[in-house]
């Protein structure tokens, strides 16, 4: 067997794993966050400064933020289920110091200071967890791509071939709920009032890049004769024509329904293209094409998968662009995002009962065909995932109020706080609106140029494919080059960030 059919084989016929080992790796994410927001105050605390200095910034984020989920995925695998409890217990020991050392120069009541945080302002225009959501997605799906090839990441973890719930089929559903939060016509204000059709016609030219990549992916990977899992998305498909033409149709969509009503939109085109999927033939002709033998002779049967699974993708973006407005309403206070995690909770309560009810009676999740179950399963993930970081930035807003003067990158500013009539309370409260920090963040960074970032990871990806026997790598080796691969790729967008450079010309 040749190498490229060697890779191949490795990547495809594979299972997925469990709902459970999913939810567990993706509470990584906002702990690994919590960590390094707990540290910085805790350096303020000590140093009475923020950690200034770019280079040991730059170490602390990769460090903390990028690193464990590395391990993660490879050689803690094993223990994933112990790795939450561990971080959580050491971000809950930095917690406890905090609070000791600051208890020493103040005696203001606990229940005060908690009384005090549910009535403390944030700023309403900026909504952190929908950037870390965003950039995460973007950083996990580019460990993955790459740790896919090497023997330590776990075959469970990988893209299931027909059903299962693998972490990368979770990564690709991620990707099209996190474009649509920002999406034009969730950031657009209600009161703008634009000809519909002159936006779409804006949508249109700036979908020609993700256009571009993909005819550029296509040449690139036939001419050299890069591994391929043909049953991913076709012969001539890949993820970037399925991102253009999903923002295309949704595009569409939206000049024709209000978009307060693509909720709506999105769970009838899910159950209308699952009843398709399970009355006609559909299914098989996805699975087994137009002969019943895996055909991919004439365009349809070679890229089937792409393209019939758009409906499922365009239903996720949907429903992703209602909740982008909804998350866009008003709420300025603790209080009222403690409210708004709560009924996301109930929400995503209610939609793994849809998703039991779904795989018991209509099919079980395949990210192949995007079906119903796959819909709902994306769905729910996403919104608990963000769940976690709005948690995980409420955390570190009530831990910043504790230490006066500190501050944490990608984190609520607060604006105004309650009227207090005690003196202990406006000592418990800074009164201070958090200007821009004197150090770069990695988040940050990685945000201005996501795009750029994903695309330099599947370049960084093909090289080392293409010079590296990745199936045959031992561990150490392994956990080297998928270390330096994320090193490089977060060193490109620290230092375009820190000379203020945005890659966008679309």
């Amino acid at each position: 067997m040749s190498q490229k059919h060697l890779k191949e084989a490795f990547i495809s016929n594979l299972n997925g794993t469990s709902l459970l080992e999913i939810s567990l790796g993706l509470s990584l994410a906002p702990l690994c966050l919590l960590c390094r927001g707990l540290l910085l105050i805790l350096y303020y605390l000590h140093y009475g400064k923020p950690l200034s200095s770019r280079k040991y910034s730059l170490l602390l984020d990769f460090l903390v933020l990028v690193s464990p989920l590395l391990f993660s995925c490879t050689v803690l695998s094993p223990v994933i289920c112990f790795m939450p409890t561990i971080i959580a217990a050491f971000c809950a020991g930095i917690f406890s110091k905090i609070y000791s050392q600051r208890k020493c120069k103040t005696r203001v009541p606990f229940r005060q200071i908690v009384k005090d945080f549910q009535e403390t302002y944030l700023d309403p225009e900026y909504i952190p967890a929908i950037t870390v959501f965003r950039v995460y997605v973007n950083v996990l799906t580019s460990i993955s791509i790459l740790a896919v090839d090497f023997p330590q990441y776990p075959r469970r973890y990988a893209k299931a071939e027909t059903y299962g719930t693998g972490a990368m089929d979770l990564g690709v559903g991620a990707f099209i709920f996190g474009n649509a939060l920002v999406c034009p016509e969730v950031r657009q204000k209600s009161s703008v009032t634009q000809p519909k059709f002159s936006s779409l016609a804006r949508q249109f030219f700036s979908v020609w890049p993700l256009i571009f990549l993909g005819v550029g992916r296509l040449l690139s990977v036939k001419s050299i004769e890069y591994h391929e899992h043909t049953s991913e998305y076709g012969v001539h498909w890949n993820f970037f024509f399925t991102l253009a033409f999903v923002r295309l149709a949704a595009s569409l969509l939206l000049a024709i329904v209000p978009k307060n009503k693509s909720c709506i939109v999105a769970i009838n085109l899910a159950v209308l293209y699952q009843l398709i999927l399970n009355t006609t033939s559909l299914k098989t002709f996805i699975l087994h094409g137009s002969n019943g033998r895996d055909t991919r002779v004439g365009f349809l049967n070679a890229n089937r998968e792409g393209l019939l699974s758009l409906f499922g993708y365009l239903a996720i973006y949907m429903a992703s662009v209602q909740v982008g407005l909804w998350l866009q309403k008003c709420r300025n206070s603790v209080k009222g995002w403690m409210e708004a995690a709560c009924f996301l909770l109930l929400t995503v309560l209610v939609l793994f009962v849809f998703l039991c009810v779904s795989q018991a009676y209509a099919d079980p999740v395949s990210r192949r065909m995007a079906n119903l179950s796959y819909c709902i399963w994306v769905v729910a993930h996403c919104l608990s995932f963000f769940i976690c970081f709005v948690v995980t930035d409420l955390t570190l807003v009530f831990t910043k109020l504790l230490v006066k003067g500190s501050s944490v990158p990608c984190c609520w500013n607060v604006v105004k706080l309650p009227n207090t009539s005690t003196k202990h309370a406006t000592e418990a409260v800074p009164i201070k609106r958090e200007g821009k920090l004197s150090h770069v963040c990695l988040i940050s960074a990685i945000n201005k140029n996501q795009l750029l970032f994903f695309l330099l990871a599947n370049v960084m990806t093909g090289t080392v494919n293409i010079l590296i026997d990745t199936i045959h790598s031992k561990t150490a080796v392994t956990l080297c080059i998928l270390h330096l691969y994320m090193f490089f790729n977060c060193f490109i967008m620290y230092i375009l960030h820190a000379k203020n450079i945005v890659l966008k010309f679309w």
